[in-house]
């Protein structure tokens, strides 16, 4: 393989238009099975120890959705708690109690997901993690 310039490398790919940009991750996604992370940057797959051979590693999941499932017996309770959650009005949060299942939090840390989670199963919610 000839040696890449890596620097002329990172220039053309700052310098593209968005349309170009897309193109490029479509065309890497199709070609190499490689997709952008959450932040932009190119994730690629290790090869793996024997014989050279990529493998298919498990992506480790770093965003996480929360999803209520059931408001229980304490809807107001609930309602009070999603809204403070989320930030949406009381008519809002209302609403999105009603509509069970309902994401309540999407693409947050682990850490916010069970902190949310512990906050909605304290007033008799039913949640998920996904």
């Amino acid at each position: 393989m000839a040696e890449v310039d890596i620097a002329a490398l990172g220039d053309q790919i700052a310098n593209l238009t968005l349309k170009q940009a897309k193109e490029l991750s479509d065309y890497i996604k199709e070609k190499y099975g490689i997709e952008p992370a959450a932040g932009g940057a190119v994730m690629m797959a290790a090869p793996a120890a024997g014989g050279g051979a990529a493998a298919e590693a498990a992506p480790v999941q770093t965003e996480f959705d929360v999803v209520m499932t059931s408001f229980g017996d304490k809807k107001l309770d609930v309602v009070k708690v999603v809204k403070n959650l989320t930030g949406a009005s009381l008519m809002d949060a209302k609403k999105l109690v009603e509509s069970v299942p309902a994401k309540i939090k999407e693409k947050v840390s682990k850490e916010e997901a069970e902190k949310v989670k512990a906050e909605l199963t304290a007033v008799g919610a039913t949640v998920e993690i996904k």
